[in-house]
């Protein structure tokens, strides 16, 4: 379903549902923005995209095989842009990533998507609110929809930190093995991330070095802006995963000195047991001439000698701290 809205930069009024036939026309009026968002297109949508803004076969191809690389192509006359919208969602804070397109030309916005994008919704509302700005044509248009998914990812990332945090508490305090499982829970989460948002970066560069001057300059540090961000997003997520593998070698430390902990109290459990044991087994070698056989308190000095000899090695262990 197309749906398409038109601004007169120069009026400064909206023009709503506009027929999507009807697009080739407003375009060539001075003055026009126009922003045609496509959820769930068909067959029939791409049809008339490409028959409206003459849209080449290779970008309306790249817009029917999803799971697209973020990307930036220039055409003749418009930019074709792949990114994504990351969200936290259901109790297990599953990341998800949702494709956008987007044909970005002098004077109109395309958005493309299959499913429900958050960005697209604000980017509307704040272009209504940023009429003293209209001249700035599609590039304020793009900028309000990009800066609103780049903006989204750094509360996503203060999550992941979070987390992190929670987790280096519970290997430092009460270790809990399961922490591992959440270990490369947020490892995989910032490995998608950076896949998504490190080529935006080519795509911004390419915007910036201004190939195809479609925009006004002022238009351009808009552009400026959301590459910044991008650059902060990008740094984040390379430091969240080197604190990770900080987190892991930490876990894998700790583990290790428990490890040795139980083998120490194993290693002196045993050493009391076998003492007692030679001395039980000593006494227990059948030869008649042995002095203790015969003496009337030969058992109770056995187990006296047992217990004696478990306690000082008890003792001795435990001030080494091995128990």
């Amino acid at each position: 379903m197309i749906t398409t809205v038109c601004l007169n930069s120069t009026s400064r009024e909206f023009t709503e549902n506009c027929l999507a036939a009807d697009i080739s026309d407003l375009r060539e009026v001075e003055g026009n923005v126009i922003w045609a968002d496509v959820t769930d297109p068909t067959s029939r949508d791409f049809e008339e995209l490409a028959e409206e803004f003459g849209f080449h076969h290779l970008s309306i191809e790249d817009c029917q095989n999803p799971h697209q690389r973020p990307k930036v192509e220039e055409y003749s006359g418009y930019y074709f842009i792949v990114l994504y919208e990351a969200e936290l969602v259901g109790p297990t804070d599953r990341l998800e990533l949702r494709e956008l397109n987007i044909f970005l030309g002098k004077n109109y916005l395309v958005t493309v998507h299959s499913r429900p994008i958050r960005a697209v919704e604000t980017a509307r509302r704040l272009w209504s609110e940023w009429m003293d700005r209209a001249e700035q044509g599609s590039g304020l248009l793009a900028y309000l929809l990009i800066d609103a998914i780049v903006d989204d990812y750094l509360p996503l990332l203060d999550i992941v930190s979070e987390r992190m945090d929670a987790l280096e508490d519970s290997i430092f305090g009460e270790f809990q093995t399961e922490a591992i499982h959440e270990i490369f829970a947020i490892k995989k989460k910032l490995l998608y991330l950076r896949r998504a948002v490190a080529p935006l970066r080519d795509v911004f560069n390419t915007l910036l070095r201004r190939e195809q001057a479609m925009f006004k300059r002022e238009a351009y540090v808009y552009f400026q802006d959301v590459f910044d961000h991008l650059i902060r997003v990008a740094d984040t997520i390379d430091t969240l995963r080197d604190m990770l593998g900080s987190t892991m070698d930490a876990y894998l430390s700790v583990s290790g000195n428990r490890m040795n902990m139980v083998m120490k109290r194993l290693t002196s459990i045993s050493t009391i047991l076998m003492s007692v044991t030679l001395i039980a087994g000593i006494y227990g070698m059948n030869f008649d001439l042995m002095p203790e056989l015969k003496w009337r308190f030969g058992y109770v000095f056995a187990l006296l000698s047992m217990v004696g000899v478990g306690f000082a090695l008890y003792k001795y262990l435990k001030k080494v701290k091995w128990i």
